[in-house]
């Protein structure tokens, strides 16, 4: 059985199709993922599936299609239930396949979406525990995508989230809004040592995380998948230049060295944002292994990890790069195999 798992975020749209054998075990996995902002091309969700599933496989050799979503949070829509709405009709009128959508109470029919869509949003988290608990039974899963970081804390191999939505989460300490190449820098600071002194910032988007992690050579040219926040380019003087505009200042006034120093600040303050967040969940949970993944789980939440103490273990370890960045799609076709197989029977 060939399942095709879609992640549908407001910025990345990531997809998995997996392979399983009679017992259901997997034999191969293959993966892609498309820019697509959904704020203001969300119109072109039809063509970004379509893309992503032929340049993957051939759509003939699919036999169901699993969605998970956290799209319905961008402006475009009114609403989240407007937003989840929109999505799951979309993807019908794509498809002529079988479809079902994740959710947090389990895996929903087209029919069963429509009547309680808040179920479906961002539950992609969902997908990604599914994989998790495969590897350990009891720990704190820590999802460091381009946007957000999701706090999961696993028992007995099932997920025991106190928050089951992201307005429910955000109070639990089991999501952060901050990740690898969105995050609007003055987001999490409210000031920035540079030469032993202490300035002020400029309250504006003048650069993201992404320019940090660019600065500092932590980031590839395929990674930077996002715009910029002044529509120029992406090369390492170009992130110098906007980081260099949240000091209000430019090149002519700091040099390269000081913008280097300035990124190595932002990047220690961003882990322990994640880390506060992190030791929330663990005191609540009495747990204390951490297990990590997505584009920012090395750079991110293992050094999180790391700065509270905490055994930590990377899903890396189990998948490679490219897997890790899309783990809540492997996880959405999982639940989507196991959802037909019960169909079925």
């Amino acid at each position: 059985m060939k399942i095709a798992g879609f992640d549908i975020g407001g910025a990345n749209t990531d997809l998995a199709i997996v392979d399983f054998n009679e017992n259901g075990e997997i034999k191969d996995i293959s993966v892609d993922f498309e820019y697509l902002p959904m704020w203001s091309k969300k119109e072109e969700l039809s063509k970004t599936l379509i893309n992503l599933t032929e340049k993957t496989d051939n759509i003939n050799n699919l036999d169901g299609i699993g969605i998970s979503m956290t799209a319905e949070l961008v402006d475009a829509y009114k609403t989240k239930k407007e937003g989840v709405l929109d999505i799951i009709n979309k993807v019908r009128d794509t498809f002529d396949l079988s479809i079902a959508f994740i959710s947090t109470k389990g895996v929903y029919s087209f029919s069963q979406a429509k009547l309680k869509p808040l179920d479906l949003a961002a539950a992609n988290w969902v997908g990604t525990s599914q994989l998790v608990s495969k590897i350990a039974k009891n720990c704190i899963f820590v999802d460091t995508g381009s946007t957000t970081t999701d706090i999961i804390p696993i028992k007995n191999g099932k997920e025991v989230a106190k928050g089951k939505s992201d307005y429910e989460r955000l109070a639990t300490g089991e999501l952060v809004y901050t990740g690898t190449l969105r995050t609007n820098l003055v987001s999490f600071l409210d000031k920035i040592v540079l030469n032993n002194k202490e300035y002020n910032l400029a309250s504006e988007l003048f650069a993201s995380t992404a320019d940090v992690f660019n600065v500092l050579g932590l980031l590839n040219e395929e990674d930077f998948s996002c715009s910029t926040a002044d529509g120029c380019g992406k090369s390492k003087i170009d992130s110098m230049r906007r980081i260099a505009r949240v000091l209000c200042a430019d090149m002519d006034m700091i040099n390269e060295s000081e913008i280097i120093e300035v990124a190595q600040y932002i990047y220690k303050k961003q882990i322990e944002q994640i880390a506060k967040s992190i030791k929330k969940v663990s005191l609540n949970e009495n747990l204390n292994l951490v297990v990590v993944t997505g584009l920012g789980g090395e750079l991110l939440a293992k050094s999180a990890a790391k700065l509270l103490e905490m055994e930590c273990i990377s899903m890396r370890d189990y998948f490679t790069d490219d897997e890790c960045v899309v783990a809540p799609a492997i996880g959405t076709a999982i639940l989507m195999e196991n959802y037909l197989k019960s169909s079925i029977f």
